[in-house]
């Protein structure tokens, strides 16, 4: 049986997007530039959203071998999408400043993208550091390929920093959401979920570091799934659901909903709660 044609992997843009993250931006930066194996030629791009740290200082010790662009504080979303526009290559990955990447995540995940030129979107697993403690992941977090739009409506199935995708993809589902202060990621794998299928590579190439107070998964732990009920009424209001994927999208919205509502009703919240249970009850 013939083998399928050699495909050089593509040049890659990377993209950290950092606020007041000079502590960690720097382990982050390093994780890049020192990617081995049959590495594609990259370019490293941070874009400092209005930080008012040292990042600016800590960036500049490393002269050519990052661009370097500063924005007013305008949220993660803006970020990534300043990076996009200035990104030069055709493939892009993302990466949090708070994270870091294996030293072989992008040659071997841009290989994997070059043997299966199809793939418009790739992701990989990753591993969970709280505190500096490793962490066992639950089921509900293992990751899947193909088309993942159900396991998208429950919870952010692709971590940003897992991910690598071709260019092209953003002329289909646009940017990310910039009036979203959360949750964006989860907003953009919905839009993209519902339209292609992803790529897993299966190795752990993230490191994620979590659970201190100035994560936003931590800042807006209280309320969170407001912003993913927005998401998804977002995608049911778009026209681009099939009447499974609608049923699907209905069904989730209406359970977090009412989980929201209820808590809500629960924390004296009484006009808000009755809000989200009333969503609840016409999409139910």
């Amino acid at each position: 049986m013939c083998s399928a044609p050699f495909r050089p992997a593509e040049s890659v843009s990377v993209i950290i997007p950092t606020y007041n993250r000079e502590n960690f931006l720097g382990r982050a930066i390093d994780s890049v530039l020192r990617q081995t194996g049959s590495c594609p030629d990259f370019e490293l791009l941070v874009i400092d959203d209005g930080s008012t740290d040292a990042t600016d200082e800590l960036v500049a010790s490393y002269g050519n071998a990052v661009r370097y662009l500063y924005q007013d504080n305008l949220g993660a979303a803006a970020a990534r999408n300043t990076g996009i526009r200035a990104a030069r290559f055709g493939l892009l990955a993302f990466l949090d400043s708070d994270d870091s990447f294996a030293p072989e995540k992008l040659s071997v995940q841009a290989a994997a993208m070059a043997a299966r030129p199809e793939y418009l979107v790739s992701h990989t697993d990753e591993v969970w550091y709280r505190h500096g403690r490793l962490l066992n992941q639950k089921n509900k977090h293992a990751r899947e390929g193909g088309f993942i739009f159900p396991r998208c409506l429950e919870l952010c199935a692709v971590g940003m920093s897992t991910a690598m995708v071709r260019r092209e993809l953003f002329d289909v589902t646009g940017l990310f959401d910039e009036t979203l202060v959360c949750c964006e990621d989860y907003d953009f794998w919905l839009r993209v979920s519902v339209r292609f299928p992803f790529l897993l590579v299966p190795e752990p190439f993230t490191i994620k570091d979590g659970g201190r107070d100035d994560q936003l998964s931590r800042i807006h732990r209280v309320g969170m799934d407001r912003f993913r009920i927005t998401a998804i009424l977002k995608i049911l209001d778009s026209g681009a659901l099939n009447p499974e994927q609608t049923n699907l999208a209905r069904r989730e919205l209406v359970r977090k909903c009412m989980i929201y509502g209820q808590g809500c009703m629960k924390h004296g919240r009484g006009e808000e709660g009755a809000r989200y249970l009333e969503i609840a009850t016409r999409y139910g």
